[in-house]
């Protein structure tokens, strides 16, 4: 334990708010970081330190389920690997990351992927948060850094309107920056952020595309396009004008059930005001046409002459802890460090360099995170997997499908501290450190970089993440940092010269600036907390808008599947929950799933407060128990995706460009359980 008070971050969402850990592991919150400089934390950060002292830690390596000293479990897994890679090549071993990984662990992985297995099958679970978001950003902008500005820039805002995204809930610190603005959101649901809204867009689930094209119209229609603004400072807006003539107000009206003057109220809203602010959430996000619907959002901004203000933009509200970082340095299928392009000749130099390889050596790119899970155990995907920092048994859609997949694998390494899901199905656990019992960087939902610090001492039998892939590699032929801070000075070499250029950031410096916003380039610069004021990142300077078009939801309600569901996050827990399910107070309020319907639907289906619902689609069931409550729509129902149910009915049918699965519409059966 600890007798001094360290500072350092949450170990949650995106938001990364300052804490102090003192003695007996208490938890205070910080007032030097800006996004929770009033004070705040949620009670999941103000309950973190229970996760370091948690009944259900792993402190032995597990192999086969039972106990096993650490140089066993090491030589088994490197043995196995090897007989997998020399009967079936490299690409038959796979690594999954993840969102919450530190920048360290995030680049390690990434480059023990294709180094020491040699294999081009890694992707991470970033691929179910932000990557549509991503890849609406890469295309209008030239680069993606969720919210391109500081968090405390909405502070002064005007007019903030939020497509998809519930702050209240899912970060609530987030809120205090909301207190000024006027707010407009968009959600199925009237969720606790709806609540606090000036005004509320109720979509059909699906039909948010459908909405921002229609939001543009009515911007073009009644005069509030910032024609200066669009000639300076954009390209394309001819063809996107062109494109929307299909996507009049009535018409939208029809296909989102809102009405079109709240429609016109929000537009003019935005466009009256000096600074305003569209964000997207998940809500927008994770629909297989979800990199189009982030792209209409944008060119609404792009129109109404956001992006590229001081006091104005768009953003992405990054979930995951480290969904910034994680997405930038090498985890996922088609990149490398710096949010290279893998493909890119000059960026495989440039990289194959700092690792001392041949470029030639670094596979290409490889399967999406859900093409992969589906890939795993048949005759042309991997046979082994390595799994950091996830848990697809209970976050994958169609879960049930994945974790059959899973269980055709002829070899699953799982690091984890606890005994998740997932880690129960694998032949080897290795027992790791967690946030507060190692050091690292993460990147914020701002593009901050933040540190944090070591500030409690792990159970005896526990090793790092990086201690675990180090030791791998030394046993496969390779030499790998195990230090983070080295590990660091290697990423920002790494990442020099890139979109996501760390090579003038050092733990030092984020020390004494608490974070600083990349691109950072040398020592002396200052960071970028605002990288679009003087040019966006497009050769010739400008912002892109582009053409899209709406269209259903892969799954349409029908006779058999009459009603929609959508899922999302509970205030009390985080993701898959393998942390917060086994923080007491967390679960004390909030133990069990739900299923929540409309009062008229739970009439029509004779369901009432406390009883046991059946949930049903084409992919699998889920029962949980119904709460009635107004609060959303008569076709729709919701269930919080914490515990495990909610993603065997979700649908895996992928965005072509984001390849994100439609976690939030499908097709339900609802009925009471007999």
């Amino acid at each position: 334990m600890i007798n001094t008070a360290t500072k350092t971050h949450c170990p949650y969402c995106a938001l990364q708010c300052g804490m102090q850990i003192g003695p007996e592991l208490a938890i205070s919150p910080r007032t030097d970081i800006p996004a929770n400089a009033s004070g705040a934390l949620c009670q999941k950060g103000w309950t973190a330190g229970e996760l370091l002292t948690n009944g259900e830690r792993l402190t032995a390596p597990l192999l086969h389920g039972e106990p096993v000293e650490w140089d066993v479990a090491l030589d088994y897994v490197a043995y196995r690997l090897s007989a997998i890679r020399a009967e079936h090549g490299p690409d038959a071993v796979a690594v999954f990351g993840g969102g919450g990984l530190t920048n360290e662990k995030a680049y390690t992985l990434g480059k023990f992927a294709r180094v020491a297995l040699g294999t081009s099958q890694i992707d991470y679970n970033g691929r179910f948060c932000m990557s549509s978001a991503a890849a609406a950003s890469i295309k209008a902008f030239g680069m993606d850094r969720g919210m391109p500005f500081p968090i405390t820039d909405l502070d002064d805002a005007d007019v903030v309107m939020i497509a998809g995204g519930n702050v209240a809930e899912t970060m609530p610190p987030f809120v205090r920056h909301l207190d000024g603005p006027r707010l407009i959101v968009i959600d199925p649901r009237r969720t606790q952020t709806a609540k606090l809204a000036w005004l509320h867009l109720q979509p059909t689930p699906g039909t948010d595309l459908a909405l921002a094209l229609g939001l543009l119209h009515l911007a073009i229609a009644d005069g509030l396009v910032d024609e200066e603004y669009v000639a300076a400072r954009t390209t394309g807006f001819e063809e996107v004008r062109t494109s929307l003539s299909a996507w009049w107000p009535e018409q939208v009206e029809r296909v989102t059930g809102v009405p079109v003057h709240h429609m016109r109220q929000a537009v003019r809203a935005l466009a009256a005001v000096d600074k305003a602010y569209i964000l997207t959430g998940r809500g927008a996000e994770q629909h297989a046409k979800g990199t189009d619907t982030v792209t209409a959002f944008i060119n609404l901004a792009l129109a109404l002459g956001l992006p590229g203000r001081q006091g104005s933009g768009y953003g992405c509200v990054t979930g995951q802890g480290n969904g910034q970082g994680g997405r930038e340095h090498g985890q996922k299928a088609d990149q490398l460090p710096g949010y290279r392009k893998i493909d890119d000749p000059a960026a495989r130099e440039h990289v194959a360099g700092v690792w001392g390889i041949p470029a030639e050596d670094i596979p290409g790119p490889g399967r999406s995170a859900y093409e992969l899970l589906d890939a795993l155990g048949t005759p042309e995907g991997p046979k082994a997997l390595m799994l950091f920092g996830s848990n697809p048994v209970i976050s994958a859609p169609a879960a049930e499908h994945v974790a059959g997949r899973i269980g055709a694998l002829d070899l699953l390494v799982v690091c984890d501290f606890v005994m998740s899901e997932t880690a129960a199905l694998a032949d080897v656990v290795f027992p790791v450190t967690q946030w507060a019992e190692e050091s690292g960087t993460m990147t914020n939902l701002e593009g901050r970089v933040l540190l944090r610090r070591r500030a409690a001492t792990p159970p005896e039998g526990v090793r790092s993440d990086l201690d675990v892939l180090a030791a791998l590699a030394q046993r496969l032929g390779h030499t790998f940092e195990t230090e983070p801070v080295k590990v660091f000075d290697e990423l920002r070499r790494a990442s020099a010269g890139g979109a996501a250029d760390y090579s003038g950031i050092t733990y030092e410096r984020i020390a004494e600036e608490t974070g600083v916003f990349w691109p950072c380039p040398s020592p002396g610069h200052p960071g970028t907390p605002r990288p679009f004021l003087d040019r966006f990142a497009h050769p010739d300077g400008r912002a892109r808008f582009v053409p899209v078009q709406h269209r259903p939801a892969a799954e349409e309600p029908d006779e058999d599947y009459p009603v929609y569901l959508s899922t999302g996050r509970v205030l009390a827990h985080y993701q898959s929950g393998a942390q917060t399910r086994r923080i007491a107070p967390l679960v004390q309020a909030a133990p069990e799933p739900y299923v929540e319907l409309h009062p008229d639907l739970a009439e029509q289906l004779d369901i009432t407060p406390g009883d046991v619902v059946r949930v049903s689609s084409r992919r699998g069931e889920a029962k949980a128990v119904a709460r009635i409550s107004d609060a959303i729509r008569r076709d729709t129902v919701f269930m919080p995706f914490h515990w495990e149910g909610a993603n065997r009915l979700t649908n895996p049918a992928l965005d072509p460009t984001s390849r994100m699965p439609e976690f939030k519409v499908c097709a339900v059966r609802v009925e009471r359980d007999s």
